[in-house]
This record gives structure tokens, sequence and C-alpha cells, in this order.
């Protein structure tokens, strides 16, 4: 499913309203509705999740991973949310019941067919200005993660077979293969 959209403004209360089952995001206002993952993205966000969750745990890290679909609030506004595939948050403040208000430190989003267009554009300025600190795009079908470190203002792209640093957490690095 292609990703569609209305030229109304809507609000967090209209993301809530949708039937059950119905994923969607809101960006400046506007709704997104999202295709359901394949089994190749769920392998991809279950296995970077478990490989950081246990980096943290066996760090005695501060840092709380949370796969989609989770709430994220960007702004303090109602206009923006979004379920980033894998959100890392180490402000345990931004947490509540909801899902997280204000900026994750780190996101991935697994990218699909459907979803380049939001992945690589709308999220990337999204995730920019709301102050996001790292920002991965792991795209299965090129095998390729593109990194955007916005701390560093800094864009670096790593095919699946290498070693790919973690800028938030010192010495920490993932293979996505």
């Amino acid at each position: 499913m292609d990703v569609l959209r209305k030229d109304e403004i809507y609000t967090i209360a209209d993301i809530y309203a949708l039937p059950d089952g119905q994923r969607a995001e809101l960006i400046d206002g506007k709704i997104y509705y999202m295709a359901p993952p394949n089994t190749k993205q769920q392998s991809l966000v279950m296995e970077l999740s478990y490989q950081i969750k246990d980096y943290i745990k066996r760090n005695n890290g501060a840092c709380s991973v949370f796969p989609a679909p989770f709430a994220v609030f960007l702004n303090e506004n109602d206009k923006n949310y979004v379920e980033p595939d894998i959100s890392i948050i180490c402000d345990k403040n931004k947490i509540t019941d909801r899902g997280c208000n204000g900026a994750p430190d780190w996101v991935i989003e697994i990218v699909s067919r459907s979803s380049k267009q939001m992945d690589y554009y709308k999220k990337l300025f999204k995730y920019r200005t709301a102050r996001v600190r790292e920002y991965w795009v792991v795209d299965p079908e090129r095998e390729l993660v593109t990194i955007y470190d916005f701390v560093k203002d800094n864009m670096e792209e790593y095919s699946f077979d290498k070693e790919i640093p973690v800028g938030i957490f010192e010495g920490f690095s993932l293979k996505i293969e």
C-alpha cells in the first residue's frame, strides 16, 4: 500500500480515533497511512533491538529500546506523531504510558518500497528539527545503512557486511548481515 495523503489538518486525536489495526503517522497535521511490515523488516527490527538492548544491559546503560509500534510525540503540538521502527531513549523523563514525549536519542527506520519518501525525506527533516541525535535508515533492498549524526552534522553510508559504529554509544558497533 502506498502512503496516502489527505489535505485536511489532522491532530493526534485523529490518529487515536483510527479503527483498530490501522496504523498511521502524523506529520505537520497530515496523516500518512502505514503498510504492515514484511517479514524481513520485522526480523531486522527484532535483531537490531535485541543487539542494542543487550549492549545497553551489559554496560549498565540508562537508555531504553522500544520497537514499533511505539508512539513518539516529536513536538509540543498535536500535529506530529510517528512510530519509528526502533526508538532508543536515554532520558527517562520523556517516557510515559503513551510513548515518548520529545525526540528519542536514536531512531532506526527499516525502509520499504512504500516508505522510502517518508524515511529518506520527510522523517529525516522532522527528526533533525526535533533534535534526534542519530538517525539510521536501514534499506534491506539495497543492503545499505545511511546514518545521520545530527550532533556532528555528518552523514555516512555502510553496507550490511561492515561494522557500523553507533555514534551515541562509545565503542559500540553493529553488523547488519
